[in-house]
């Protein structure tokens, strides 16, 4: 499985839950889960799709893609973690 973040350069929003998730991914406890972070600005559609709201989140399971709701920037990584877990 994978972790989807569309993001963009200069979103302090983005940049924090990237590292959030970054910080998961070392724990090891999400073991079979991959992060993959887009940029919005590469892609046209991407671009129009998200350019006042990221960071968004799925998790991509085959070709199926499962929003996650955006947590808060104050969510704590364990926070993070057990709203991951809900959705895994």
């Amino acid at each position: 499985m994978q972790l989807i973040l569309f993001s963009k350069p200069g979103c302090h929003l983005c940049e924090g839950l990237q590292s959030k998730l970054e910080e998961i991914m070392q724990t090891g406890n999400f073991p079979s889960l991959q992060l993959e972070v887009r940029d919005i600005t590469t892609r046209d559609d991407w671009f129009q799709a998200y350019e006042y709201e990221v960071p968004v989140l799925f998790l991509a399971k085959g070709d199926n893609l499962q929003p996650i709701p955006r947590p808060s920037p104050r969510a704590t990584v364990s926070n993070l973690q057990h709203m991951l877990q809900k959705y895994l």
